[in-house]
């Protein structure tokens, strides 16, 4: 563009003198996403899962976590796909952010706290009367609860999801599914989803049984058992959603829960022409235990 002269008066005599162009003001909104921080993983500054560590976890600090947007929104936590990548090794995460001070509570919820301790009588009381520290407390409760039963769960060969990490309400497990060519996810079928024929039923049934008894062994009850809470991955059943999960000693109705667990899950199969008993699987769970 040509630029436009002015005059300078000089006594009686002028000179022509270029007046340039103003100088361009940087964008600084571009220039911030420019050298915007990458989201490192969280894996380092986390307590950690159960050694011997998968060897698709990836634990390098240096890795870049990006998250793909929520699969499953819940009353008490929403469920995201997590992708880690580091050096060229990517792998899927489930991330569970239990909420806090809008936490909706599980049903029953105070029956499922039975049993658990508390450090201060502080926090007790909180959690007792539902205020806003308390609610806090209790989402890391659950949390954490779902953690160390996974932990347990996991190290004696239960089938459920490995889990990865925790950080306060923050819980990030083991994807159940497949990874949908590009890194995208699709996560495995709830077995309510699945119509099974006899065969196919009867050969899920089985692999729950053998799930169920090695939470019975390890002294829990899943404690809201139903097609809902079970992931079916190429025929593999995996337990999931433990946060409840019932201390059978511990907890008052910790038998009681087991009952119900029985009946949901045998309920859901007879409708699906597989013979199973509730009262027959009760007492097997409980055989090793009493």
């Amino acid at each position: 563009m040509a630029t436009r002269s002015r005059r300078r008066f000089d006594d009686d005599d002028y000179t022509e003198v270029e007046s340039h162009p103003p100088i361009p003001q940087l964008d600084t909104a571009l220039l911030d996403d420019d050298i915007a921080e990458p989201n490192w993983s969280s894996y380092t500054g986390s307590a950690h899962g159960p050694s011997p560590v998968p060897s698709w976890v990836i634990t390098s600090p240096s890795a870049i976590d990006t998250d793909l947007g929520v699969m499953k929104s819940g009353k008490e936590a929403d469920v995201s796909l997590l992708r880690r990548e580091h050096d060229g090794q990517m792998s899927l995460l489930a991330l569970k952010q239990y909420r806090s001070t809008q936490h909706r509570m599980f049903h029953r919820d105070a029956g499922y706290l039975e049993g658990r301790q508390v450090r201060r009588s502080r926090e007790g009381r909180a959690m007792a009367t539902r205020t806003n520290f308390g609610r806090e407390l209790i989402a890391g409760q659950w949390a954490s609860a779902e953690f160390a039963v996974l932990s347990t769960l996991w190290s004696v060969g239960a089938a459920v999801p490995y889990p990865v990490q925790l950080s306060g309400t923050e819980l990030v497990m083991e994807f159940i599914g497949d990874d949908g060519g590009e890194g995208n996810g699709v996560a495995a079928p709830r077995l309510a989803q699945l119509r099974p024929d006899f065969r196919e039923g009867t050969a899920l049934f089985r692999q729950l049984r053998v799930a169920l008894s090695a939470l019975a062994d390890a002294g829990y009850a899943h404690g809201d058992l139903s097609a809902y809470n079970i992931l079916v991955h190429h025929g593999r059943l995996v337990l999931i959603d433990l946060p409840q999960a019932v201390d059978l000693v511990a907890n008052p109705q910790g038998f009681e829960f087991l009952r119900r667990d029985c009946e949901n899950i045998c309920t859901w199969f007879q409708v699906h022409g597989v013979p199973a008993d509730a009262s027959e699987l009760q007492r097997d769970l409980l055989r090793g235990i009493t």
